[in-house]
């Protein structure tokens, strides 16, 4: 038979540790909530940044892609990543997505008549 929880417990009858571990967990969330927000903002900034990047591509005939800066870039991540206890396996992967979705930006702008600019 299992030892009963300790304390007094609330109204509902779960005990004190119970509900401290769901403060604990809403705790979390909060904060994994504001970080995720925080993401959103940095990436969105990023996107802004590649863009104006991928205008002056456009507008100089420079190639959407540069393989050696991605490559430079990776490696940079990957360092970063393992001194900040990430997995570089996964850093790189995100890094990878990110420059897709940007090569793809720069491809549509390099396509597209300079006065849609």
């Amino acid at each position: 038979m299992a030892a009963a929880a300790t304390g007094s417990g609330d109204a509902s009858g779960r005990p004190d540790d119970t509900i401290r571990a769901e403060e604990l967990l809403l705790d979390e969330r909060r904060s994994i909530d504001n970080i995720d927000a925080a993401l959103v903002h940095l990436l969105a900034e990023r996107f802004r940044h590649t863009q104006r990047v991928g205008v002056l591509k456009a507008t100089h005939g420079l190639p959407p892609a540069d393989p050696s800066r991605e490559q430079d870039q990776i490696r940079r991540l990957r360092s970063l990543a393992d001194e900040a206890g990430l997995d570089p396996v996964f850093a790189e992967a995100f890094l990878r997505f990110i420059v897709t979705e940007v090569i793809r930006h720069h491809e549509r702008l390099r396509d597209e008549e300079p006065t849609e600019r």
